[in-house]
């Protein structure tokens, strides 16, 4: 018997594991009442406002123990297919660490003069050919396959329906046993989206000890038409206890959020707050304009962010406000310059390297104290006119080489002169009530245009 899974794209952060508290998220066909979980969900998602053309991508992480593992994705409009890098999750993460500002270090002059020591550890950084259609011949059919085919190594079908009842049936005559909520489909049959349905085979997966099968297969990219920024979230409601995790990427002209009090900007204001004053050079990326423009109302925002009694701590992740709700936290966020994709090619640095002023030096050649002498007169010059030229520090941040080179694989995907936002939230059952509209940056209709790269600057507590 297959299983079938109602399916919003699972999203799992690279190297950061979902907390135990955060139930998997799967709405599924099944004969039995047994396992098949999403740990969490992850999308990379496009859009372009101009041409109504969206597109996301997904990878799904399976757990369980079905011979066959299957999804069903909503979308507005009849989806093209296309086969992702199989580790383009892992190139995103990669890409989007955050840069911190270092400054050149002497190990040797704190050795030999301790209390000379200058220009040492200072700085203000923080911690394909088109499918043929369905044959129209006979009577008209309630549920239409308009497309099938297999994209990487998943086969899929496209198919539309008139009622809810219609595709229920249709799944159990070709032996999907469903065991979700039949609302569900009706919501999106209602709204005359189009079903995706997709089958996984466990040839791809590793079975464990216990018998049940775990695996990642290869991502699919959905490109279709569509009037708004919208990602299908109801579709995994009803296999949510109490929240799902999600990270979201959103390629776009312009820097977005979510709506109403998922915004991150009850996270966002604050940090920014905390960082102005400690840099000469004002907060990195446009921080200082955005709280100008912003300013009157931030406190109605802060007083918003503590009727919903959201607190934020530093290296701690948020936690639930007075009704359960987790804020949502951006990650990283950049309008992309011409550089930032010559990073891809090797063109341009992954990041800065901070030069070391005991180069050809050692603690051997400091033994003799004449000798030392001069060799600290050496480094002082060289920490000076490093310190003349860099005045405000290295931007660093460091990788595995192969990673690095991997990064390749991202080009083609991503484009200058458009915005990258990440984004992390945590839904909880009720949050998930309808699909999740993403919209542009702003708050009240103040637009927000500062990025988010680096480490921000912090006063000390």
């Amino acid at each position: 018997m297959k299983r079938f899974l109602l399916w919003l794209a699972p999203l799992a952060c690279l190297g950061l594991a979902a907390p135990a508290s955060v139930d998997a998220a799967c709405c599924y066909f099944s004969a039995k009442n047994a396992d098949i979980l999403q740990p969490a969900q992850k999308a990379y998602i496009t859009w372009d406002p101009k041409e109504s053309v969206e597109t996301f991508t997904v990878q799904p992480k399976f757990e369980g123990n079905a011979l066959d593992f299957g999804m069903v994705i909503p979308t507005p409009s009849r989806p093209k297919l296309d086969e992702m890098p199989r580790d383009f999750f892992k190139h995103l993460a990669i890409y989007t660490i955050m840069k911190k500002r270092e400054f050149p270090h002497s190990k040797l002059l704190n050795i030999i003069d301790p209390p000379r020591l200058e220009f040492a550890n200072k700085g203000f950084g923080g911690g394909k050919d088109k499918a043929p259609t369905a044959k129209k011949d006979g009577p008209p059919k309630k549920v239409i396959v308009l497309e099938e085919g297999v994209v990487g190594t998943l086969d899929y079908k496209i198919i539309t329906a008139e009622r809810a009842d219609d595709l229920y049936q249709w799944l159990k005559d070709h032996k999907y046993n469903y065991s979700g909520d039949e609302a569900t489909l009706n919501f999106y049959v209602q709204k005359k989206w189009i079903f995706t349905v997709m089958k996984i085979d466990t040839a791809q997966m590793k079975r464990g000890k216990d018998g049940t099968f775990a695996g990642e297969v290869s991502p699919t990219r959905f490109t279709f038409k569509s009037d708004k920024l919208i990602y299908p979230l109801k579709i995994t409601q009803i296999s949510v206890k109490e929240r799902t995790e999600a990270l979201f990427y959103i390629q776009a002209p312009y820097k977005v959020d979510l709506p109403g009090d998922m915004t991150y900007q009850y996270m966002w204001v604050p940090a920014l707050q905390g960082a102005v004053g400690c840099t000469p050079i004002g907060i990195p990326g446009g921080g200082d304009d955005w709280l100008k423009r912003f300013g009157p109302q931030i406190p109605t925002l802060l007083q918003r962010a503590q009727a919903l009694g959201f607190r934020f701590i530093g290296g701690q992740r948020p936690q639930p406000g007075k009704d359960g709700k987790i804020p949502t936290t951006m990650e990283w966020a950049r309008k992309l310059a011409k550089s930032d994709i010559d990073i891809l090619a090797g063109k341009v640095p992954y990041g800065e390297k901070v030069p070391d002023p005991d180069e050809g030096f050692t603690v051997a050649d400091i033994k003799d104290p004449e000798r030392a002498k001069a060799i600290a007169k050496v480094i002082r010059e060289r920490l000076a006119k490093m310190h003349k030229d860099r005045p405000y520090g290295y931007l660093v941040r460091h990788a595995p080489a192969k990673d690095v080179a991997d990064l390749q694989q991202l080009a083609g995907h991503l484009a200058a002169d458009l915005f990258i936002t990440k984004f992390r939230k945590i839904f909880t059952r009720g949050e998930m009530n309808d699909d999740l509209l993403i919209v542009p940056a702003r708050y009240n209709d103040v637009e927000d245009r500062s990025e988010y790269e680096e480490m921000l600057p912090t006063s000390p507590p």
